[in-house]
């Protein structure tokens, strides 16, 4: 239960979230006309401001509380999607002022998903137990999809017709509520247990110096890197599959559009098997999480090999059925990678857990606002100097396997620590079967 409280958050998180990315996006692109560079600089910027992540985890140690950081960094979010609103209207009179507190409020919604989202995933991975992380990481994110789907679906019907006026109650009516079941569904979670004793009584070193032991950790290092390479290999084809699939596979627009769903579906069968894995089979090879996030990273290149071949071959292979298994391989290593995540947060120094978990937030989010920006600068360079856009896409697929190569390389160098098989209650616990997780996070 406290997982689906937790995933409840994270939800509403998301539901603020897709109101600024995709409806403030469409407004100004589409009803007040404006390049559709802003957006995306905007969404760009509130990718940046993520970089302080780790600054807002090493908050969250020094207080050796979650609870206050998710709730401030939500209220935070919440403003900053109801200002995004607020200047987005302001654009259709004032353009300037408009866009000035759009950067204003992008900064501050940046701000909040990172004290949010990072705090977050601290005490999900200090409450749950090692066996069902990877379970309770796809909980979590599906409950975040859902409250994409559900916020997009509900917010999309109550805008029409179309008013400024009535931007403004739907933004802010998303926002308050978002706050209100965050703020309900927090509550009292992490007061059920106290912190070890050790823990609270641990010293408190200042952030550069918090930061430069996590950094030193070999693993945490390179874990940082793997982080990096792979969200960039992951994000980069975001911005071209559907033109891919229009230019060289001549899809229709919506044709395209339900190749971005067959991917979705990819995406939510590869976290339910990581998931299933992770939770049936822990303490096996098939549940070993580092085993998955390899296996997921080779799985996402060979299916980028087959992106390649699409581009070479064109209509003649089945790009369908590529996309698919793409989705899968990327739903797998994804979910197993964040559940790795949760592994190593709680290994190491007490006390450090969340510039742990600040330092690979910070490195998803860059490689999420580069992702795309690079996919997109790669494929139109490659397309001026190949000229044939099959081959030119080829050229960047092959480029994003390559990248899925180094990160399963990366991420076998990262000693994960491998969950032990839950006892039988029959046999009752076992002496010294407890990781310093499970310690603190027994009941859930």
């Amino acid at each position: 239960m406290q997982i689906l409280r937790l995933g409840l958050v994270q939800a509403c998180l998301g539901a603020v979230v897709v109101t600024t990315t995709s409806t403030l996006n469409r407004v100004m692109v589409v009803e007040l006309a404006l390049p559709a560079l802003l957006p995306g600089a905007l969404v760009a910027l509130h990718y940046l401001v993520q970089m302080l992540r780790p600054r807002l985890g090493h908050g969250s140690d020094v207080t050796a509380r979650r609870t206050p950081w998710i709730i401030g960094g939500m209220a935070v979010l919440a403003s900053g999607g109801f200002l995004a609103a607020l200047a987005t209207v302001w654009m259709g009179s004032a353009p300037a002022a408009g866009i000035v507190l759009a950067v204003a409020a992008f900064v501050l919604i940046g701000l909040g998903v990172g004290a949010a989202g990072t705090s977050l995933l601290v005490l999900l991975a200090k409450r749950v137990a090692a066996e069902r992380r990877a379970a309770a990481a796809t909980t979590v994110w599906l409950m975040m999809i859902v409250g994409f789907a559900v916020t997009a679906g509900i917010s999309g019907k109550l805008l029409d017709p179309y008013t400024p006026a009535r931007l403004l109650q739907v933004c802010g009516g998303v926002c308050l509520l978002a706050l209100v079941v965050a703020l309900l569904a927090v509550w009292g979670v992490e007061t059920a247990q106290r912190p070890a004793h050790a823990e609270a009584e641990a010293p408190k070193p200042d952030f550069r110096t918090a930061l430069a032991q996590v950094w030193a950790d070999a693993d945490a290092r390179r874990f940082t890197i793997f982080v990096f390479v792979s969200m960039l290999a992951y994000s980069a084809q975001d911005l071209i599959l559907e033109p891919f699939a229009g230019l060289v596979h001549g899809y229709t627009p919506g044709e395209s559009t339900q190749l971005s769903g067959v991917q979705h579906g990819g995406v939510l069968l590869g976290m339910l098997m990581a998931a299933f894995a992770g939770r049936r089979l822990a303490g096996r090879a098939l549940g070993s999480l580092r085993g998955w996030v390899v296996g997921g990273c080779i799985a996402s290149a060979l299916a980028m090999a087959g992106l390649v071949a699409a581009g070479l071959l064109g209509p003649a292979w089945p790009l369908r059925a590529t996309v698919f298994l793409l989705g899968v391989s990327n739903g797998a290593f994804s979910i197993a990678a964040i559940g790795a995540m949760m592994a190593l947060a709680t290994e190491g120094s007490p006390g450090r857990e969340g510039v742990r978990m600040g330092l690979w937030g910070a490195a998803q989010a860059v490689a999420f606002g580069l992702g795309g920006l690079l996919g997109a600068a790669a494929s139109d360079l490659t397309r001026r100097l190949i000229g044939s856009p099959g081959t030119a896409y080829a050229a960047v697929f092959a480029l994003e396997a390559l990248l899925f190569l180094v990160a399963a390389a990366l991420a076998w160098r990262v000693a994960v620590p491998a969950p032990a098989p839950s006892p039988s209650p029959a046999a009752g616990p076992r002496r010294g079967s407890l990781t310093h997780a499970n310690d603190l996070g027994a009941a859930t």
